[in-house]
């Protein structure tokens, strides 16, 4: 996405409303907006965040007269003529401390402090300079200049540049601000014109794009939309997408005789006449004969009145099209049989696995997901007339050495489901299989291989290619998406968790965190599995496109750099329709409130009385209770920084009369350091043990280790809720937050974080609260005054209680959920077979970024055991140290040699490149061990040309970047490579 947006100056209407009649000129590049509404100060969207700034619209509307649409390079100029004495001010102390990254929090402290008379202060708070400054995520301050990323609305950025000597502003592109920051730590790689810049956007011009940041994750809706509009100028694409439809290599819906639109629509016409006719539960087989003699197979429905809908609906659509009729009926199209889950990373099981590394909330999430899915599965295959039996297949690692839980199996059913099954891959080697544990953050080496042979183990168990591949974070994303690519396959992705919004400037600083994380191949690998995605599952729409003052999870991925690796002027379009909001559920035959008392799973009393209350300390819970009256402060989640167990156990030890009104008992883990294999969770476990020496907790502290059993935790939910207590999620960031949705359900009044999905799950002051994970005081004052109110009304506990169970039930069930996930995979399939072209281009791209940038990242990596793995058979390298050498040499080429060797040999303009591109044909595939065969068709000699040369892929880039002419290669291993012009 191109991130420089125009700017509209809503700001000098009090309480500006995101969503009022916002609208995006896709010919213009302009945004504009329609009067908004004026609120009361108390819903001004910036006040939360800012409690001194006060926007008063009279003021703003004397001191400004710009127009809404204009952008902020436009209006900035003469807002700071206006205030320039105390704006030359301002921006001297921002480019008084030299070269740096500046965050929004300090930029407004440094505003304020510029200004001492106190009138003039609350003028430029509240007017549009204000605005801005409140709007700015970072700025980027290289003297005399300060480059400001504006962001007026979720999803909308604009970036300007002020010189702070004569305060003049430009705009500027992405790339020139991503540019402008990688100054600060790479100036070298900053300043060369070869540098690797990856632009997504460029594929995406015809793609149909949301315009208003309130529809942002309604992508099945806008598409349906879409797609009415399209099909009304042309049915035949439909037409051919409902020819080819088949189930078991038999047609369904209809076959080939109803080879145009007419014949279809006299079809249609002929069978709804005669179903009306017949009686409402007469079955389709009933008829099946005589719908044959019509070209109209089975799929309609299973009955009379199923199949006249269905009739009528498609009718409706040929007549004309709506979006209302579009999503029902590509519902109700027999399109999805076999799905593939991938969930790599961490110990995938169904028993004695949570709480182990890695290992947490996804995997809850994808048996409670796959249930759902079955469940929904079977009942359309009923509704269709169908007798075909699903099959859904959880994709994950074999471990050899699995802790006692069963992922050494190769194959485990799913529990209460009847066609769903677990099916276990190892990570191999050279030297065979990978017996041990990998970290998240290790597993990268392995994943290519194991692509391979998921897709033959895939394709032998359900004898064929699946309908559908669903991703879940990095690993099983970037693994569903060399799968789907390779198998035509449609894909969806569910991120979980991006790593980039956990770690701050992860990045720019990416160096400082690659030997730990290796976030350059993380990032690369996120880029690539979402922009080649079908659809994105998404749980909120934070997730998606964040705040009015935080960006989303993807939003952050729309401009960003790695200094020295790659700049991606443009990542992700949070308007793209493929984003969807599918929030989940919990279990409720697990999870369900503590007031029904005949489902209570008593016969876990005993065990939970023990948890809680025993005065005994040891592996499985340290601390302990001596007044079990008071209620419990409960939380439950890894032991990891940014789920912030650590942080809550401080607000509690600091807050006196916190611990005065009740208990905290945490469920997290492990407690002995000795046991984890974990970076995080060992510096945890540590700074567990401190917070408990210096508060003096034991007595009103209990810390369990980390509980496996979904059915006993369910009760513990439920005994906490006994106790008058309440649920805490104290995470710095959480993508969704089911242990939330786990609580609300069984009745726990729920504090939850406002960052992430939590803050949407919860309605603050009416189903639950928010806490600001980074204000401890604040937290601790909330829960005070919560218990202190309980203590004065005997109902004002169960008010909350109540309100949280409503707020599930109307929202967040798996049935809502697998409805959607099935609608997202009928409609994006078809979808997929309209962009055809478009989706191969942006493959091809994907495909080099793939081959030639995060191979090479993946190649810097150590195995965990210390060896290399995979080096030679799965990423082309030779030795190790000819790997590092190589590596050293091929960065420099991929950034070098381009330009230089276009100079030599006369090739280098853009068109010369494009035409380049246009010449790499449609079927290139890349095969390893082998030379590519890319080069047979770029007309590229190959003899010679050695099993493993790391050389050869990358310069297939280069003939592209080239134009294609017809180059003879050589390879020096002492000089490096030449290329020369061909005969």
């Amino acid at each position: 996405m191109r991130c420089a947006f125009s700017f509209f100056l809503a700001f000098y209407l009090d309480g500006y409303q995101p969503e009022e009649g916002i609208s995006y000129s896709k010919a213009t590049n302009t945004i504009k907006c329609n009067p908004p509404s004026r609120q009361s100060h108390a819903t001004n969207p910036l006040r939360s965040t800012t409690p001194s700034f006060r926007a008063n619209s009279s003021t703003m509307a004397a001191s400004h007269s710009f127009k809404r649409s204009d952008s902020i390079a436009e209006s900035m100029p003469e807002a700071l003529r206006q205030s320039r004495y105390q704006m030359k001010r301002c921006f001297a102390r921002y480019v008084s401390k030299g070269k740096r990254v500046v965050k929004n929090q300090e930029l407004i402290e440094e505003l304020e402090k510029s200004m001492d008379d106190k009138i003039e202060k609350t003028k430029l708070m509240e007017g549009f300079l204000g605005y801005i400054i409140f709007s700015t995520q970072e700025a980027v301050i290289h003297p005399p200049f300060v480059a400001l990323a504006v962001r007026p609305h979720p999803g909308i950025w604009e970036y300007v540049k002020v010189n702070s000597d004569d305060l003049s502003v430009d705009g500027i592109t992405a790339t020139e601000y991503l540019k402008f920051k990688e100054v600060i730590f790479d100036e070298k790689w900053a300043k060369d014109e070869n540098a690797l810049e990856i632009d997504f956007g460029v594929f995406d011009r015809l793609t149909p794009r949301l315009t208003l940041p309130s529809s942002v994750g309604n992508g099945v809706h806008f598409l349906a939309r879409f797609l009415s509009s399209k099909l009304s100028e042309n049915f035949e694409p439909l037409l051919d997408y409902l020819i080819a439809l088949n189930c078991r290599g038999e047609n369904v819906m209809i076959n080939g005789t109803l080879n145009t639109v007419n014949k279809l629509q006299t079809a249609l016409l002929l069978a709804e006449v005669f179903v009306s006719g017949l009686p409402k539960n007469t079955p389709f087989q009933k008829f099946e004969e005589r719908f044959e003699e019509w070209g109209l197979e089975k799929g309609w429905g299973e009955n009379a009145e199923r199949v006249k809908d269905t009739l009528n609906c498609l009718s409706e659509v040929l007549q004309a099209p709506d979006p209302v009729n579009m999503e029902k009926f590509f519902s109700r199209l027999p399109t999805i049989f076999n799905i593939v889950i991938f969930s790599i990373h961490g110990y995938f099981g169904q028993a004695d696995v949570l709480g182990l590394p890695d290992t947490g909330g996804q995997v809850v999430y994808i048996l409670d997901q796959v249930r759902a899915l079955e469940e929904e599965l079977l009942l359309r295959i009923k509704q269709q007339g169908l007798s075909v039996k699903p099959q859904i297949l959880v994709v994950t690692r074999l471990i050899p050495e699995s802790r006692g839980t069963k992922c050494n199996q190769e194959f485990e059913p799913i529990l209460d489901t009847k066609h769903s099954h677990i099916l276990r891959i190892p990570f191999k080697t050279e030297n065979g299989v990978l017996k041990n544990w990998v970290s998240r953050f290790d597993i990268y080496p392995y994943l290519e291989r194991y692509a391979r042979d998921a897709s033959e183990k895939i394709q032998d168990h359900l004898e064929g290619k699946p309908d559908l591949i669903i991703g879940n974070y990095t690993d099983g994303n970037l693994v569903a998406s060399l799968m789907a690519s390779k198998l035509g396959v449609t894909q969806g992705t569910i991120a979980h968790a991006l790593e980039k919004t956990k770690y701050e400037d992860s990045d720019i600083k990416w160096k400082e965190f690659d030997p730990k994380y290796h976030f350059s191949c993380q990032f690369t690998a996120d880029m690539i599995a979402m922009n080649s995605a079908d659809f994105i599952i998404t749980s909120t729409y934070q997730e998606i496109a964040g705040s009015k003052d935080r960006p989303g999870q993807y939003e952050s991925h729309c401009a960003f750099t790695i200094p020295g690796l790659s700049r991606f002027s443009s990542g992700i379009n949070v308007f793209d329709p493929k984003f969807n909001i599918a929030s989940p559920g919990a279990d409720q035959s697990v999870y369900f409130p503590h007031t029904q008392k005949q489902k209570r799973l008593t016969n876990f009393h005993p065990v939970i009385e023990e948890l809680l209350y025993s005065q005994v300390e040891n592996d499985e819970h340290v601390g302990y209770l001596t007044d079990r009256k008071k209620p419990i402060i409960f939380s439950m989640a890894r032991l990891d920084t940014v789920k912030n167990i650590s942080g809550l156990t401080e607000w509690y030890g600091k807050s006196k009369k916190l611990r005065e009104l009740a208990n905290l008992v945490v469920v997290a883990g492990l407690l002995d350091t000795a046991k984890s294999k974990d970076r995080e969770e060992i510096a945890e476990i540590k700074k567990m043990y401190s917070l408990i020496d210096r508060y003096q907790l034991k007595g009103q502290f209990r810390w369990i280790a980390a509980q496996t059993d979904r059915y006993r935790n369910g009760e513990l939910y439920r005994c906490v809720a006994d106790s008058k207590g309440i649920f805490v999620q104290p995470a710095l960031y959480e993508a969704f937050g089911l242990t939330v949705i786990e609580a609300m359900n069984c009745g726990l009044p729920t504090f939850a974080t406002n960052q992430g999905g939590p803050a949407e799950i919860v309605v603050d002051g009416v189903s639950g609260f928010h806490i600001n994970p980074s204000n401890g005081e604040e937290a601790s004052s909330k829960i005070v005054d919560f218990f202190e109110k309980c203590r004065g009304d005997g109902s004002y506990w169960h008010k909350y209680s109540t309100a949280g169970l409503v707020r599930i039930y109307e929202s967040y069930t798996w049935k809502i959920y697998a409805n959607k996930a099935l609608n997202m995979g009928s409609i994006y399939n078809f979808w997929r077979q309209m962009n055809r072209e478009e989706k191969q281009a942006k493959q091809r791209y994907l495909q080099m970024l793939y081959s030639l940038h995060f191979r090479n990242l993946v190649r810097t990596m150590q195995s965990p055991s210390g060896a290399t793995s995979q080096r030679d058979e799965d990423i082309n390298s030779c030795s190790c140290a000819g790997d590092r050498k190589a590596e050293s040499r091929l960065q420099r080429l991929a950034h070098n040699r381009p330009l230089a060797i276009a100079n030599r040999i006369g090739i280098g303009s853009r068109s010369a490149i494009e035409d380049g591109r246009s010449r790499l044909g449609s079927d290139h595939r890349s095969r390893l061990g082998q030379p590519d065969p890319i080069y047979n068709q770029l007309g590229i000699n190959t003899e010679g040309m050695g099993k493993h040369s790391t050389v050869h892929t990358q310069d297939c880039l280069l003939v592209l970047f080239l134009g294609g002419r017809n180059l003879n290669y050589t390879r020096s291993d002492s000089s490096g490579d030449s290329c020369e012009t061909g005969n």
